[in-house]
């Protein structure tokens, strides 16, 4: 079957391709993990704390903490000023009660 550019399904094609191409390609690629694009949650034992917060996306993310040996885990975006590692899934506001943003992981 040949596409005519104006018919009914080629415009469904294109735009669910927009639409796939928008979903997909504005995650930050530092939020990403793996193929699949899954979280990475930390390993609760690992951290000194154990709160949590919902961002704007709707997700559950770990708040900042430290490390109980300092060394940076899984899922880590940023190093804060203060010594704690942001799970942040955006840039805005990442560290913003932890000394700002010390290096970005």
């Amino acid at each position: 079957m040949r596409l005519n550019a104006g018919s009914g399904t080629a415009k469904q094609v294109i735009t669910s391709l927009v639409v796939l191409a928008m979903a997909f390609g504005t995650l930050p690629a530092y939020a990403r993990t793996s193929a699949t694009d899954a979280w990475t949650q930390p390993d609760e034992s690992d951290l000194t704390n154990h709160g949590h917060y919902v961002n704007h996306d709707g997700h559950n993310v770990h708040s900042p903490s430290r490390t109980k040996d300092g060394a940076v885990r899984p899922g880590a975006t940023a190093h804060c000023a203060d010594g704690s590692y942001s799970f942040s899934q955006h840039h805005s506001g990442t560290c913003s009660r932890h000394g700002g943003v010390a290096e970005w992981e």
